[in-house]
């Protein structure tokens, strides 16, 4: 094998689904792009890292809500802009043309393009990881869509796009939760 840089580790396991996290600061929504995502586990609790380096931590710290919404292949582009510029000067709804929802829980919009959103209440700030963890309170789905391919950041400004479906279910019966 090998040896690679140890700065170069995370490339190894960064390849979760990147995301959106809208928030609303009380007067304006905004959102941010995010690959640091972790689920917690079969409930509904999720982590997201962030911290003061973003505009929209003052909002999701302030307010305790935000959405995750969860984009396509398709939309890569405007995931990447959404990602290199701040909403500190920007609206972003607007410049990547995206239509905000309200959701029935949080005052942050959903993204209507999106495959999936999540509406979210943040329940802890680990400040020395920069570490929020969120409890879901609704998830929506859109069964009409075609794309339903996500992507996943490999962190070093590459892309993995989702490939074949593999069914394991039967194997792995004893270990999931009833309905999943």
């Amino acid at each position: 094998m090998r040896q690679l840089k140890l700065s170069k580790a995370f490339t190894l396991m960064e390849s979760g689904p990147v995301v959106r996290v809208t928030t609303h600061d009380g007067q304006k929504d905004n959102i941010m792009t995010i690959s640091w995502t972790m689920v917690m586990d079969f409930t509904p609790v999720f982590a997201i890292t962030t911290g003061e380096w973003n505009h929209s931590f003052a909002a999701l710290r302030k307010n305790r809500d935000c959405v995750i919404a969860i984009p396509t292949v398709d939309m890569l582009d405007k995931v990447v802009g959404i990602g290199t510029c701040s909403g500190a000067d920007t609206d972003k709804f607007a410049k990547f043309k995206l239509t905000p929802v309200q959701g029935k829980f949080v005052t942050s919009p959903l993204i209507k393009e999106c495959l999936a959103n999540i509406e979210c209440k943040v329940i802890d700030i680990v400040k020395k990881h920069n570490i929020v963890v969120l409890e879901a309170l609704a998830a929506y789905i859109d069964t009409a869509r075609k794309e339903k391919r996500t992507v996943h950041a490999v962190g070093d400004g590459t892309f993995i796009v989702d490939g074949r479906k593999i069914d394991r279910r039967k194997m792995m019966a004893s270990k999931l939760p009833y309905g999943v």
